[in-house]
């Protein structure tokens, strides 16, 4: 009867899984032990190595998106629009409020700030503010690892693969950067990843309401943007990975064939999708306007005229959709309810701006390429300089893979012992007949290096690995979770724990930096009465008087 027993045992996938010990002795704590751990773990992180550093300690955009919620309390415009940060910018505007109903902060608005002329009480009051705004980014943070692991869960097979990969991304360089400061990359660049994550588990699972989905991704690509506009490399990137990422269970669901009831949902999804268009037109004309777009010193990039590269990329995106559907079985009324959805998604994003309307958010985010390449250091004022620019972009290529091999260019960046891992598995995944998510993986390596490439030529910060971390991150997990059998490979349970300690102690010497170098404020003064030109800082001399 014993050997019975170990036979069936054996022959139960579920009962042995000797193919799962070494993840089930990574994960554990459990998917709920695991996720608590994780974010136990950011919390202690940001109190060690950030909150308590002095205020100015990282000015460069902390002060920014302070003055600009101080100056919003006050009832005044926004005066940030550059990437433009405008969920940021929000989120401490009403934190701040928060705070001050419950007696937790004192000046919650510009005009409550002491004069720079009273440093001592000027110290204090900007202390407090920029300390609730380092909350803020801690918050934010943990939503954005909770929201990852949640979409990763439903994204891949297993639970265990889901979870080694949220700690990947809560301990990448760039999110440990982000916890601490305010910037716009941690949620443009995690709400662009949970785009890529639902185009994922659309397009692996059919249902009756997969559309749906299509919708909610494309308002979080436009929501990306409404924070930072250099979220526009990865969204385009998204209809060609899309193509790689069918299983046979794409094929649509009955209900999507019969005509009776496919065919009226599609007419109600080309419906709301004219409603939201005509509801959203008000902010793409701000957006257009010449006068906006002047006063935003923007220039035409490509062929000297505004708005062609956006109905470029629509069109991108619906010829993805429909050879999709026709390699994989989806039926014509749900590729076009999708398409309409796809519509509907991008004109809920934009109705976001009017949350707190400002035609300068309008501009950046109806044009975001121009409003990039202000900042990308590539020939300006619409006139393309073809050869610098591609002496630009190669040298920039040169610097990535540099840092990749890390030996030629160390940096706190975990994600490149993945890319060491994830490159040999690629090679395996091929050489198992595992080709296509040896080519979704491939795919995944090239978006990020193209990302960082692009973000080389600003000297690719810390701050923009939240922007490429992701890819690596998902080409790493979709791998794990369609090759079980690498888990029983020897010395597999070894590797995991270095990766996971690499992972976790490895993002720490950025914040660490932070916390410790000992330049002073004065940099600040070179950009104080651009950005904050109602709050001169203590150290830095007064502008001259206006004639």
């Amino acid at each position: 009867m014993d050997q019975a027993v170990t036979a069936s045992r054996s022959a139960d996938p579920v009962s042995a899984r000797p193919s799962r010990a070494t993840l089930d002795r990574l994960t554990v704590l459990g998917w709920r032990g695991g996720l608590a751990a994780i974010i136990a773990g950011v919390v202690l992180s940001f109190f060690l190595f950030g909150y308590f550093a002095i205020y100015w300690r990282n000015a460069d955009m902390d002060f920014m998106i302070v003055y600009n919620a101080l100056v919003l309390n006050d009832g005044m415009p926004q005066e940030y629009f550059d990437h433009p940060s405008f969920f940021t910018i929000l989120s401490v505007e009403y934190f701040f409020r928060l705070l001050h109903g419950l007696g937790l902060l004192g000046a919650d608005r510009l005009s409550a700030i002491p004069s720079a002329s009273h440093v001592a009480a000027f110290d204090a009051a900007m202390t407090e503010a920029v300390r609730a705004g380092r909350v803020v980014a801690l918050l934010t943070a943990s939503a954005m690892i909770l929201a990852f692991a949640a979409l990763m869960r439903r994204a891949v097979s297993d639970w265990r693969v889901a979870l080694l990969a949220t700690l990947a991304f809560a301990f990448s360089g760039g999110m440990a950067v982000h916890a601490r400061i305010l910037r716009s990359e941690l949620i443009a660049g995690s709400l662009a990843t949970f785009a890529l994550l639902l185009i994922i588990i659309a397009a692996r699972r059919a249902s009756a309401w997969r559309p749906l989905l299509f919708a909610a991704m494309a308002a979080l690509c436009v929501l990306a943007l409404e924070n930072k506009v250099h979220a526009i490399v990865m969204i385009a990137a998204f209809p060609a990975l899309a193509l790689t990422l069918s299983t046979p269970q794409s094929a649509s669901v009955a209900f999507w064939h019969q005509s009776s009831r496919a065919w009226p949902a599609v007419l109600g999804a080309l419906a709301c999708a004219a409603l939201l268009c005509w509801l959203a037109y008000p902010i793409v004309a701000a957006g257009i306007d010449p006068a906006n777009r002047a006063a935003a010193e923007l220039h035409p990039y490509l062929f000297g005229r505004f708005g062609v590269y956006q109905g470029v990329l629509l069109l991108y995106a619906f010829l993805a959709m429909a050879v999709f559907a026709r390699l994989n079985g989806v039926a014509a009324a749900e590729t076009a309810a999708a398409m309409a959805a796809v519509v509907a998604g991008l004109a809920a994003g934009l109705l976001a701006l009017d949350l707190q309307f400002n035609a300068g958010n309008a501009v950046a985010v109806v044009n975001p390429l121009e409003k990039m390449l202000g900042f990308a250091g590539l020939t300006p004022g619409g006139v393309s300089d073809t050869g610098h620019d591609f002496a630009l972009l190669q040298e920039s290529f040169i610097a990535v893979l540099r840092r990749y091999s890390f030996f030629l260019y160390t940096s706190a960046r975990p994600a490149v012992f993945l890319i060491w891992l994830i490159v040999p598995g690629i090679v395996y995944a091929w050489i198992v007949g595992k080709r296509q998510v040896a080519l979704q993986a491939v795919l995944l390596l090239l978006v990020a290096t193209g990302i960082d490439t692009l973000s080389a030529v600003r000297y690719l910060k810390a701050e923009y690995f939240l922007l490429s971390d992701p890819f690596i991150i998902i080409a790493g997990a979709l791998l794990l979770d369609a090759l079980p059998q690498v888990a029983q490979m020897r010395g597999a349970y070894a590797i995991g724990v270095v990766l996971s300690l690499v992972h976790m102690v490895g993002s720490q010497p950025e914040p660490v930096k932070m916390m410790t170098k000992q330049s002073g404020p004065a940099y600040i003064c070179e950009w104080n009465q651009i950005y904050e030109k109602q709050l001169p800082m203590p150290w830095c001399p007064l502008p001259p008087p206006k004639p």
